[in-house]
């Protein structure tokens, strides 16, 4: 962590913790950079995409209390929205609605809470609903308002009383414009300026997908919680981690990710602007890690690199990558499939995947994606001369795949 703090300017909060233990719980950079204050352990950060766990967990409970059911379509709640007799709760929640991804714009304008409401409903649908998965904060934002018409109250009442207060998560709240925080971080955005101050970002309906503050020590609280029944039943947390798609998707969570290196992971990211953040339960090695950041510092790859640590896998450290000239020729000897990623050439530069990736030269086969330093990819010849497979670092971790056809 300290590296990630002298290489990478990390900025935020950390917690991992293995069958109860603190193995790590320390707070780094600065909560406001104007007046250089440090963060702290109890600082508290907006959680981004990590609120859509307790969106879940809240429609969940009004399931138990009979207050919905799963197959409810949302006309039962949002009669004017479009399609809504052909969407139901558990479409909304496992992400198969076909509602698009977002609103990124609306959410940082000054715009009302039912003019906002008016605009999200002229957003085509992608997909016919149920017939596919795509990730929707579209959907998580309308279970939000169910929870508020099946409930009869507000959601920051609702989730306050029924969540954070039975958990004992007395550093966690609803954000809103006018209320005053304590010890609430401020958020700043990476632009090719530098970082510069978050914009206003909405929050009188930037709930549901988004608008949950916390702490590390508030959702190492959440975790434990999950492993008991005070807050769900077993018959909803089944339903909750259960994988519903190829995309691993549960009710506010991916279940089992395919690069959890075949240990059980519950775990969901959130990202909006400057504010990062990961959250990670290994339900069988009874580990959590979760990392916060209020500076766009990458925190579901240094969460990842945190998890195969405590998972006693071999680590990296982070280090400061320097673009260097080699002769581009050798680009179409490594172009070609490796498993799920693709390498490709395009105007004599080496893009991951697609276009928008490219990857920079280290050395002869070493190379850094543009976007972040802590992920590389080398390219390693065989006897033979061939480039047949390379190794992908995520987070200072290290994984070998074969080209195919070799």
């Amino acid at each position: 962590m300290q590296a990630q703090v002298d290489v990478n300017n990390f900025s935020g909060t950390v917690l991992v913790s293995k069958n109860g233990s603190i193995l790590l719980k320390k707070a780094y950079g600065l909560a406001d950079y104007e007046w250089n204050v440090k963060n702290t352990i109890d600082t508290k950060f907006q959680l981004a995409s990590v609120t859509k766990q307790f969106t879940a967990a809240a429609i969940l409970i009004l399931v138990e209390k009979g207050k919905l059911s799963l197959n409810d379509k949302l006309n039962k709640f949002l009669p004017d929205y479009p399609k809504a007799d052909s969407v139901s709760v558990h479409m909304l929640l496992s992400h198969s609605s076909g509602l698009a991804l977002g609103f990124k714009e609306l959410a940082i304008s000054t715009i009302s809470a039912d003019s906002a409401y008016y605009e999200i409903k002229k957003i085509p649908y992608e997909f016919p609903p149920g017939t596919k998965t795509a990730y929707s904060n579209i959907g998580y934002y309308l279970l939000g308002k169910i929870i508020e018409k099946a409930s009869g109250e507000k959601y920051a009442n609702f989730l306050n009383k029924n969540i954070f207060e039975k958990v004992g998560m007395k550093n966690t709240g609803i954000s809103n414009n006018d209320s005053i925080i304590l010890k609430k971080a401020k958020v700043y955005h990476l632009t090719e300026k530098g970082l510069v101050h978050n914009p206003y970002i909405n929050w009188t309906f930037n709930i549901g997908h988004d608008g949950v503050y916390s702490t590390v020590e508030d959702l190492a609280l959440w975790d434990k919680s999950l492993y008991g029944t005070t807050i769900l039943s077993a018959e909803s947390k089944k339903a909750m981690f259960t994988s519903y798609s190829n995309e691993n998707w549960g009710y506010g969570f991916m279940i089992n990710p395919f690069y959890n290196h075949g240990h059980q992971l519950i775990a969901h990211d959130g990202g909006f602007f400057g504010t990062m953040t990961s959250f990670n339960r290994y339900t069988d090695d009874k580990i959590f890690v979760t990392v916060l950041s209020n500076n766009e510092s990458f925190s579901h790859i240094i969460g990842y690199g945190l998890s195969a640590i405590a998972l006693q896998k071999v680590v990296e450290l982070p280090y400061k990558h320097y673009q260097t000239k080699i002769d581009t020729t050798i680009y179409d000897k490594y172009v070609g499939k490796y498993g799920k990623n693709k390498i490709i050439k395009l105007n004599g530069k080496l893009y991951f995947n697609s276009s928008e990736m490219e990857l920079l030269p280290e050395t002869k086969t070493k190379f850094f994606r543009a976007d972040n330093n802590d992920r590389t990819i080398e390219f390693i010849e065989d006897k033979k001369g061939v480039y047949s497979s390379i190794i992908l670092t995520k987070g200072g971790v290290k994984e070998t795949v074969m080209k195919d056809n070799q």
